[in-house]
């Protein structure tokens, strides 16, 4: 429980179930805190050790905090951004409104009403900034480096979860639903695994009720094509990282995504990417370099560069070199964390957002 007099920026999750946006603040939230500000989350589903304040304390946010004018609240939802706004025009409370949009269409009108409110926005990728009719900054999501690396021994990495050493593995990882594309993915290998014996292919993520006849008849068809013992669903893991080490390719054919942090995470990991050209990827893949974009929902196109990289040995262990090196220098957690945190010291002095590195 945090002293809420200190507490400087807060950071509202008002949603129970993982999301995106909760996993970006349970990894923000406590390097925050270790950096040059106070803050703490607000709401439920919150691990322990993620900085927070506790509904009792909400009171509190009505007063000045110690050593500032005011407060941040940096909203990442809608309701949250309500919220702010509640609590600022209705009990007076002594703060300035952030949001941060990941979403790559255009905004309903009461979501941009909303927006027009804040006093800074920020967009999580370029192509998100297009969709946004207020001025805005770009701050990139990065990830933890420390955790998402590759294996000491990719071998070990494959025998700790009973697989064998010699086995390639190709990835899909994320919810289970058609907007992720968990469907592509399955048809991509039912097409490739029968010429390529040394393959194998695993999809780890959740599925929710709503979508389970979806998981249901991608099993039946995996049977149908005789794969099951080589296309295999893992489930949810909370140590998603060291599936990841295991990997040899990663596929991400989402139909739709708001940023999308799985390519960033296989590639801190040592494993090259194909990915549809959805979200932030091709912002976030070095073509070529270390993965490659395909057009949206065009199975063929997903199928012909997997293959490409599957045939070719030393193509994909020079992308997952590359994909190494591009993460550390360009996607690393503490840079989003520093970036943010200019945002709010700004906005806590003069209530503008600043100009910050991308």
């Amino acid at each position: 429980m945090e002293n809420i007099r200190d507490i400087e920026v807060v950071a509202p999750n008002f949603k129970k179930r993982l999301s995106g946006v909760t996993s970006t603040i349970v990894q923000l939230v406590p390097l925050q805190d270790k950096m040059r500000l106070g803050i703490a989350a607000f709401g439920p589903g919150l691990p322990d050790f993620v900085p927070r304040i506790r509904f009792w304390q909400v009171p509190g946010l009505l007063r000045r905090p110690a050593k500032r004018r005011c407060r941040v609240w940096h909203a990442r939802r809608n309701v949250e951004m309500v919220g702010g706004l509640i609590l600022r025009h209705v009990f007076r409370a002594p703060l300035k409104l952030l949001f941060t949009s990941a979403s790559q269409r255009h905004h309903k009108p009461f979501t941009k009403w909303l927006i027009r409110r804040m006093d800074a926005v920020i967009a999580t990728s370029r192509k998100t900034a297009t969709y946004l009719q207020v001025p805005n900054t770009v701050i990139m999501h990065g990830i933890d480096t420390e955790r998402f690396c590759p294996a000491a021994d990719m071998a070990d990495a494959k025998r700790a979860h009973g697989l064998d050493p010699k086995v390639k593995i190709a990835g899909c990882f994320g919810r289970i639903r058609h907007q992720k594309g968990t469907d592509l993915f399955v048809e991509a290998m039912i097409r490739l695994l029968p010429d390529r014996p040394d393959w194998i292919a695993v999809i780890a993520g959740r599925t929710t009720a709503e979508h389970s006849r979806f998981e249901t008849q991608l099993r039946d068809k995996i049977a149908a094509a005789g794969l099951s013992d080589r296309i295999r669903f893992i489930g949810e893991h909370t140590d998603i990282e060291h599936r990841y080490q295991e990997l040899s390719l990663f596929i991400a054919p989402q139909r739709w995504e708001g940023f999308g942090l799985t390519p960033l995470e296989a590639m801190a990991c040592g494993v090259p990417v194909v990915a549809a050209d959805v979200g932030a990827f091709s912002e976030l893949i070095v073509e070529g370099e270390t993965g490659t974009i395909v057009e949206r929902d065009n199975l063929q196109a997903m199928v012909d560069a997997t293959a490409q990289l599957m045939d070719d040995d030393v193509r994909r262990e020079a992308a997952g070199r590359a994909g190494v090196d591009h993460i550390r220098k360009n996607f690393q957690l503490e840079r989003e964390a520093e970036n943010l945190i200019l945002m709010y010291e700004r906005l806590m002095s003069t209530g503008e957002g600043p100009a910050v590195a991308a």
